[in-house]
């Protein structure tokens, strides 16, 4: 045998036995009861939001100075058009966009330049998100063909939109959809920083060094 061989049949013998042969090998059943019962009593054991309301309470952590996150409420798509230039006016970027395939960002506009895929220098990018979490002000990225994940690591400004009917109240209440399976899914709470260079922070480490949140609704 090969030490291959040897291995996986050391793992095919714990997996029959348990670790030492002391343990039994538990049945599927047995295992999802047991899953089943640390999801009881969660009103119980998880933290209050500072408000409420979802959506006051993704607002309010939002605009907690450690996240690195400005956010914009928008009354509707129709106005988005208007608070992405306002974003770009504000710190004096171009009208120009690095955008996803999904169709609601196609009416950004005569007055802003898109174009796709995001360059590796790209200024600015644009995503949809999918949800937000109001516990921890996170917002939640599925890949997709409309919706590349390097729109939102990329780009030097990220602006994501959030519609206020997908604010999720806390982070185990995503687990639902989850399960959706996506190929590649991304949770991302606030902008990229570091502070291990001699102790002083910097932003855009990994990742966007400003995030703008566009809520809608």
């Amino acid at each position: 045998m090969s030490a291959r061989d040897d291995i996986i049949a050391a793992v095919r013998e714990g997996l029959k036995r348990g670790q030492g042969g002391a343990l039994p090998r538990r049945a599927p059943a047995e295992i999802r009861a047991e899953a089943a019962a640390l999801l009881a009593g969660l009103d119980e054991i998880r933290p209050s939001l500072v408000t409420p309301d979802p959506v006051e309470a993704f607002i309010q952590k939002c605009a907690n100075p450690a996240l690195g996150v400005t956010l914009d409420r928008v009354a509707g798509w129709a106005a988005l058009p208007q608070a992405v230039t306002g974003y770009l006016d504000r710190h004096e970027l171009p009208h120009r966009l690095a955008v996803s395939g999904d169709p609601r960002l196609s009416a950004l506009g005569p007055g802003i330049e898109t174009h796709a895929p995001c360059a590796p220098d790209e200024a600015a990018a644009i995503s949809i998100a999918s949800w937000g979490v109001a516990e921890t002000g996170s917002v939640v990225i599925h890949s997709a063909p409309d919706q590349p994940i390097l729109n939102a690591m990329l780009p030097r400004h990220w602006l994501v939109v959030v519609e206020a009917a997908k604010i999720l109240p806390f982070l185990d209440d995503y687990a639902t959809f989850a399960s959706l399976r996506p190929r590649n899914a991304v949770l991302i709470t606030g902008s990229s920083g570091t502070t291990d260079i001699e102790g002083y922070f910097v932003r855009g480490a990994h990742g966007p060094g400003f995030v703008h949140v566009l809520l809608i609704g």
